[in-house]
């Protein structure tokens, strides 16, 4: 199974910017990288007029998207699946996993803080799972802290931690 590492902060604070950023460095060394985008609200995938939402409309309760570059599945759920149930039915593949998101999940967590960001202090100062800080300034906590553009750095870290062994 990939190593599942979440990228955590505030709305607005950088986290898709700082995974745009990350993913083509630990890709350049050969690592299969997944992600998850976490919706708290949900989200609609398909487009009204499009075969697919005909069908959902029509009472599919799971529609399959195929082509030869790339599968989806639209699928109606009873509850909302765990990280590990996505991982482990879609992306078993990869070597890792980045979420966008989970904040209370128990998955090793790197959080994103920004001195004038949209919060005041970090999310998770008291979580255990807190494996690093990606900031503006200066902080004194316990885990290591990398600037906002040090990308290389950072997937060095991961890299070292959590990859060495794929």
């Amino acid at each position: 199974m990939p190593v599942v590492i979440s990228i955590v902060g505030k709305s607005d604070s950088g986290k898709t910017t700082l995974l745009e950023k990350l993913l083509p460095e630990i890709r350049k060394r050969g690592y299969r990288v997944g992600t998850i985008k976490h919706h708290a609200h949900g989200f609609d995938l398909d487009h009204e007029g499009k075969d697919s939402w005909r069908h959902k409309r029509a009472g599919s309760q799971a529609v399959a998207l195929s082509s030869p570059a790339g599968f989806a599945l639209i699928k109606d759920l009873e509850q909302e699946l765990t990280i590990d149930e996505i991982v482990e039915n879609c992306l078993a593949d990869m070597d890792i996993v980045l979420t966008e998101g989970y904040k209370k999940e128990g998955k090793p967590k790197i959080e994103i803080f920004r001195k004038d960001g949209p919060h005041k202090d970090i999310l998770c100062k008291d979580d255990k799972t807190l494996i690093a800080m990606v900031t503006d300034m200066e902080m004194r906590i316990p885990v290591p802290c990398f600037g906002l553009e040090d990308t290389v750095q950072l997937a060095d870290f991961l890299e070292k931690r959590y990859l060495r062994d794929k």
